[in-house]
């Protein structure tokens, strides 16, 4: 079977089993059970709740949703309390499968993180993930795009730009889209809801002045110019171009000056640009939407980040760019504050560590844009760590290029956490945990390890993989 026929082939069981899903949900429905929603709390997550709520009103049924940070036992417990026939997990779940599966009610798991264990033999739990089918759940699909699927046949295609405002928000929308995105962006582009033209992929190009736009810009990112306003001033006013004009109002001159002094910088910066058609035009921008949710979620202010996605463009929205600008602010300062300390390397892995309050929050962040912008080593994945009196959290974050030798950050934090009472997981690329802060030295070094033993038996795979004639 060649690999784009396998790639068809895994699409179609994923499809089949959110099909499973959707039949399910709509059982539930037409007997007007309330539809429990529990999601993740980053823009993904917040997406994902904003699909499968917004593809509920619209079969008029009802549902109470809760965003949580991280899908732990207490959190399973509290729901384990709750009455409700239906349960349905957002880019969440795939970890507690055989828990979920004891619930009094039906469940739906629409995640597309690593799975731990399964749910095969569970009659109760519909559980869709890529990983299941051999598909990869850090670029072919985010967990707004794996719930899209859930409710695809009920024929709701307006939410294949919600599913991609996620999928951008889990930095899915970098280079090309592939996988079940490219499905789901090619039918929202049939069914006219999405439209892509080339232009300059800045954020907020059309909202905010020259410097600032290019400043907030960190994918595809800018050298010296990516979160340094300074920088930013410096290199319009080099080309003649005024740093506190918006791109509209350039003439196309300008416009043409600004588009090769950035080419030459990075190539990358001009592209196609996802936009939603029949959208205000502060939500045009796919990337621009997910980086309002995304600040939302990184605020705590889930409420308004959901609000958004269901339409509220008044209030939530401006509350949304309230917490966008305090969010880019401390972005800036975050930049500022690891270009000067570094990281701080070991044999395998490289870490960063803060009890700064305003910076805390955004560490996963720092450690994307620190590999980024070169300011890291990018041959180690970083942990970015962040005291929580009794608990150390950690953020990890590698390149693509490193889980192609073997790294799978997911699996390393989960196996590290655990062995000190603690929880983790993720993508290959990207993974979280949280810890006792007593055993941070001890938990380091055996990531430290696990890295270690997923390089060498990579490397070894692929020596047995050597023929000689």
């Amino acid at each position: 079977m060649s690999k784009s026929s396998k790639s068809g082939a895994n699409q179609h069981h994923l499809i089949t089993r959110a099909n499973e899903a959707n039949k399910l949900l709509k059982e539930h429905l037409e007997q007007d059970h309330v539809v429990r929603v529990i999601s993740h709390n980053d823009a993904d997550g917040i997406s994902a709740a904003g699909v499968i709520c917004n593809a509920i009103t619209c079969e008029k049924g009802k549902f109470h949703v809760t965003i949580v940070p991280r899908l732990k036992e207490e959190v399973l417990d509290k729901i384990f309390q709750e009455k409700y026939e239906i349960f349905f997990f957002c880019d969440m779940g795939s970890a507690w499968t055989q828990k979920i599966g004891k619930l009094k009610g039906d469940a739906i798991i629409a995640d597309h993180h690593q799975t731990i264990d399964s749910t095969e033999d569970q009659e109760t739990v519909v559980h869709v993930n890529p990983h299941l089918f051999g598909m990869d759940g850090t670029r072919d699909v985010s967990g707004s795009g794996v719930t899209y699927l859930t409710v695809r046949p009920m024929g709701h295609y307006e939410l294949t730009a919600l599913a991609m405002v996620g999928a951008f928000g889990d930095m899915q929308g970098n280079g090309d889209i592939t996988g079940i995105n490219h499905t789901i962006m090619q039918e929202g582009i049939k069914k006219n809801v999405i439209e892509v033209k080339n232009g300059l992929k800045a954020s907020f190009l059309s909202e905010e002045p020259l410097y600032k736009a290019l400043s907030y810009t960190f994918l595809p990112p800018l050298p010296d110019i990516s979160g340094d306003f300074d920088g930013s001033k410096t290199f319009l006013e080099k080309i003649g171009v005024s740093y506190e004009t918006k791109f509209p109002d350039l003439s196309n001159e300008e416009k043409d000056v600004l588009k090769t002094a950035l080419v030459k910088l990075n190539p990358e910066i001009f592209g196609k640009i996802y936009q939603i058609k029949d959208e205000i035009p502060l939500l045009t921008n796919i990337s621009d939407y997910s980086q309002i949710i995304d600040a939302c979620g990184k605020s705590k202010k889930y409420g308004y980040g959901l609000s958004i996605c269901l339409g509220d463009r008044k209030e939530s929205l401006q509350q949304g760019m309230n917490f966008l600008n305090n969010y880019q602010n401390t972005v800036l300062k975050g930049v500022k504050w690891i270009k000067k300390e570094g990281s701080v390397e070991m044999d395998y892995i490289q870490y960063i560590y803060t009890e700064n309050k305003d910076i805390k929050g955004f560490m996963g962040t720092l450690a994307n844009i620190g590999l980024d912008l070169k300011l890291f080593n990018p041959d180690k994945p970083v942990l970015a760590m962040s005291r929580m009196d009794p608990l150390l959290k950690i953020s990890g974050r590698t390149t693509l290029l490193n889980t192609e030798k073997g790294v799978n950050l997911g699996q390393a934090l989960e196996q590290a956490s655990h062995s000190y009472g603690g929880t983790g997981g993720g993508h290959t690329v990207a993974a979280g945990a949280v810890v006792p802060r007593n055993n941070q030295d001890n938990f380091l070094n055996l990531v430290d390890d696990i890295i270690k033993s997923q390089i060498e038996d990579e490397e070894s795979n692929k020596s047995k993989q050597i023929t000689f004639s």
